[in-house]
């Protein structure tokens, strides 16, 4: 979720106009994907949430991309969940349905990118908070800069930590004792600590992030495709298996629930 200044969302209109949500460049076997925010905020809306799933699907066609990266052109990597626009989805239905499809949208991008062929590296920068830290968590490989600050911010505004089912997976990467300790406590955590957990694999200053993905990305393409499918599935497989009593399904409803609290209150 977002790092807000209180539990009150912004009244402005979040409906994204024409620029594009991402972009995407391929450089042969290479995909590189940007988030593109808008408005000064680099939050994950909708309209990013479907363009990722779109390009995620896709890539089932195209055995060629072999490696992706996930980077943004914001001043901050992402600052969570546009909140303003599950505003808007409450108050165009207050059953909450339009806002559980926004969710569910979460929790089956999250899905495809732990479950696409082609090996995903998140480069992180800036601030890394909520759903922003969900989302990169479901990348293969993680690098980020040493000024990145990352946080876990939704029970300090009254929400549960329900965007893309990423509970399961943090806890996975990073344990659950600790994981526990940064949601509970909302704490700001830096690039080292986070590194520490394994919610970052590799960090670097600034200017030289670019050559860490490139130094991933070299060996990456030298290894035989049918290899790293297998390895990425057979690790996919082990970490679900931490996940014997996934509940992602329901991070839906769970948000939707605490949400229309809040618009009551």
């Amino acid at each position: 979720m977002t790092e807000p200044s209180s539990t009150r969302f912004p009244a402005r209109t979040h409906t994204r106009p024409s620029p594009k949500a991402i972009l995407v460049e391929q450089d042969g076997p290479v995909l590189h994907v940007r988030l593109n925010p808008w408005e000064g905020a680099d939050t994950l809306d909708a309209a990013a949430l479907d363009d990722l799933a779109t390009l995620l699907d896709d890539l089932h066609e195209r055995p060629d991309i072999r490696v992706l990266t996930l980077s943004s052109r914001g001043k901050d990597f992402c600052l969570g969940a546009d909140r303003g626009e599950y505003q808007e989805a409450l108050a165009a239905d207050p059953t909450g349905a339009g806002l559980r499809r926004i969710a569910d949208r979460a929790q089956r991008l999250c899905q495809s990118l732990e479950n696409t062929h082609a090996v995903t590296i998140a480069r992180l920068h800036g601030r890394v908070i909520g759903a922003g830290l969900a989302l990169a968590s479901f990348c293969d490989l993680r690098a980020g800069a040493d000024t990145s600050r990352f946080r876990m911010p939704e029970v300090g505004i009254g929400l549960p930590p329900a965007w893309g089912g990423a509970m399961g997976r943090l806890v996975s990467e990073a344990g659950a004792a600790r994981i526990r300790e940064l949601m509970l406590t909302c704490d700001v955590f830096d690039a080292e600590a986070a590194q520490r957990l394994g919610l970052l694999h590799r960090i670097a200053p600034l200017d030289r992030l670019d050559a860490v993905v490139d130094a991933w990305t070299r060996p990456l393409l030298r290894r035989s495709p049918e290899a790293l499918v297998l390895t990425k599935r057979m690790l996919a497989g082990y970490a679900r298996a931490d996940r014997t009593a996934d509940i992602s399904l329901l991070d839906s409803h769970l948000l939707t629930a605490s949400l229309q609290q809040h618009a009551k209150g």
